[in-house]
Formats: structure tokens, C-alpha cells, sequence
């Protein structure tokens, strides 16, 4: 029988199918899409695949992303899975699978730039049909650090140069501490933009941050810790937790006050945070593409958790608009660096 592909998902059903399999993360959950859709300029979207049983045999959670006004929607937004693709291991789980692909693909053609799927696990057992189905595969890294072993092996696991630097946090007054009011996020997200706008990278809009906090915290499924000095806030960091493991999300430290090292710190206590409270597995959350350069991989290298390259799938919808949009956001980089420039020498 050929799998029905819906667009809504009896939420009782969503849990069971996200809990019991192995490879679900948070990105998979009923939560993580309410976040999304209180968050603005991102739109979250929900396809199936359903047995003659009305049971899910595949999942995709799609989070449409667009910058810019509806003018200018089918040449900015484009479609992330976060948490990527969920197919039960049967037959009816391939079939599925390709039929829900198939589905989401022909669907999408035209409408967005492209879907990028973002990959937590090895998914190798899929990629022919990812690939049959034209989601192309792309190596990309990341670091796992292993919480479940002694904090004397996880101390000297890091580097002698990030060991250092942790030492130096600590000397200098660099402290963490949780933020326990919704206020508060105002601060964090501070942070976030001095770093973002540095690079010159956009940053989601503050209700996407101010939706964890509400939805997610009081689950203990999302923590927001500040790095401070005196009562100078420095750096903050997001976490996001899930069947025991935690997920770097978002972080950023303010450089003027690079010399107390917050971003170790804050690395070193969620570390710490998560082994005191039972979970077993830290995740940096990506180190960029192998063989090409990518500066936060050197920090998060220094940790000394296990280098992994779980990829990442991608499918093209609109490969025209695609290419001029990218001509179109590499000016509007450069145009934005010109224009600091021009601020700085007016000084």
C-alpha cells in the first residue's frame, strides 16, 4: 500500500514515534516546533509518512527561514530540518521514506531555495535513498565530548592551552551563572549579536530565544548561561537537552574582554552542569566543512571530544534563484564591511 503523506500529526502519536526512536533529538519534538513557531521570520511545518495503521513510518520537521519581506519570500527563505530526517528501520520505513522525499521535493519545486538536512547521527543506512531522492549528501563535521567519564579524564582530555585558558578565566573572576529571569535574555542575546553582526551573519530575531525560555526551560529542556566579570556580563551561551545529551546552540562572547576567556568557561560548565545532572553526551553542534577553513573548529577542537562527520543532505528547488541570491548576500556582505569601514574613518 502506498504510504499516505499528511501535514498534521496527532500529537500523542508524534511522542510516541519521537521517544522510542534512537535516533530522535530534540529538533524532532512537539516543543522544539512550538518554539519555532512563535519565533518570527520562521515558519515550522510537519510531513509524515503513514502506514495502512495511520502509524508514522518516516518524519521531516522542515523550519521555513526567510529574511526578508514577502516581496522578496521565494528569494530568501529556504528550509531547515534541524534534528534531519526520522525512518523506522523496516521495509515499510524505506518505502516510506522515498515516498515522502518524493512527496516534499515536487511540492517544494519553485517555492523555497533549498532544504538543508542537518544530520545528528550516521544515517549512512539512508543516504541511497537520500540521494536517489536528490538530497545530496555533504560531508560536514562535528565534536562529541563523552560526559560519562571521570571529571579528571574530561580536565585532561582538554588541551594544555585550553586548560590554561580555563585557569585564567577563573584567576581574572570570569563567572557562569544561570539565568533564572525572562528579562535576562536580553542580555544573552546581546552577546549573540555583537558576534553575528561582527561576522557580518544574520542572527534570529530574539523571539526565537525568548520562545525556548518559556517553552523549553521549565522541561529542563533548554538552559541560558551568562559569563560575567564584576557586573560586566561577557559571553552567554544556549543549550539545548534531550534524552541526555546536550546541544551547543547558540553562543557568543564579547570581544573587548577576550582576555578572561568566557567561551571556555562556559564550555567547561555545561560539561560540568550535565554530568551532575545525568546527561551523557555533549554536542558542539557542527565544525564546519573538512578541508575547508572554519575558525570556531580550533576552539571546540581544544575540548578533545571525538571528531565525527555525520554530513549534511541538501536539496536544490530553485537552483537560478539560488545562484543570484548568493551573488545578492556576498555583496550585501561586502557592501556592510564598506560601510563600517566608512564609519570608522569618519571617526
Amino acid at each position: 500500500m502506498t504510504p499516505e503523506i499528511v501535514n498534521s500529526l496527532d500529537e500523542k502519536t508524534w511522542r510516541e514515534f519521537v521517544s522510542q526512536h534512537p535516533q530522535a533529538n530534540i529538533f524532532h519534538t512537539p516543543e522544539m516546533f512550538q518554539v519555532f513557531a512563535k519565533a518570527k521570520g520562521h515558519q515550522p511545518t510537519v510531513w509524515a509518512a503513514l502506514n495502512a495503521d495511520k502509524q508514522p513510518q518516516a518524519m521531516l520537521l522542515p523550519v521555513r527561514i526567510t529574511l526578508q519581506n514577502k516581496l522578496l519570500h521565494s528569494w530568501t527563505t529556504r528550509a531547515v530540518a534541524y534534528g534531519s530526517i526520522l525512518s523506522a528501520g523496516s521495509d515499510d520505513g524505506q518505502e516510506g521514506l522515498k515516498s515522502l522525499l518524493e512527496t516534499y521535493r515536487r511540492k517544494m519545486q519553485g517555492h523555497i531555495l533549498f532544504t538543508e538536512f542537518r544530520n545528528f547521527t550516521d544515517l549512512s543506512s539512508i543516504q541511497p535513498v537520500l540521494n536517489a531522492c536528490h538530497f545530496v549528501y555533504e560531508d560536514h563535521l562535528d565534536y562529541l565530548i563523552d560526559l560519562d567519564q571521570p571529571e579528571d579524564k574530561l580536565w585532561h582530555d582538554i588541551s594544555k592551552s585550553g586548560r590554561q585558558r580555563l585557569r585564567i578565566a577563573r584567576n581574572k573572576g570570569t563567572v557562569i551563572e544561570e539565568i533564572t529571569d525572562r528579562d535576562q535574555i536580553t542580555i544573552a542575546y546581546q552577546q549573540l549579536q555583537s558576534v553575528y553582526n561582527r561576522v557580518q551573519v544574520p542572527l534570529a530575531h530574539i523571539s526565537l530565544f525568548q520562545a525556548a525560555y518559556d517553552i523549553l526551560a521549565p522541561l529542563e529542556m533548554c538552559k541560558v548561561f551568562l559569563a560575567r566579570v564584576n557586573d560586566q556580563y561577557i559571553g552567554a551561551s544556549f543549550v539545548l537537552i534531550y534524552k541526555g545529551k546536550i546541544l551547543a546552540w547558540y553562543s557568543g562572547t564579547d570581544r573587548a574582554f577576550s582576555a578572561y576567556n568566557p567561551g571556555e568557561l562556559l564550555k567547561w560548565h555545561a560539561f560540568i552542569w550535565g554530568k551532575k545532572h545525568g546527561d551523557h553526551q555533549f554536542d558542539f553542534g557542527g565544525a564546519g566543512k573538512p578541508n575547508q577553513a572554519y575558525g570556531p573548529r580550533a576552539f571546540k577542537a581544544k575540548f578533545g571530544g571525538k571528531l565525527v562527520n555525520y554530513g549534511r543532505n541538501v536539496c536544490v528547488h530553485s537552483p537560478l534563484r539560488l545562484q543570484i541570491s548568493k551573488i545578492a548576500y556576498a555583496w550585501a556582505q561586502k557592501a556592510a564591511l564598506f560601510r563600517g569601514l566608512l564609519a570608522v574613518n569618519s571617526l
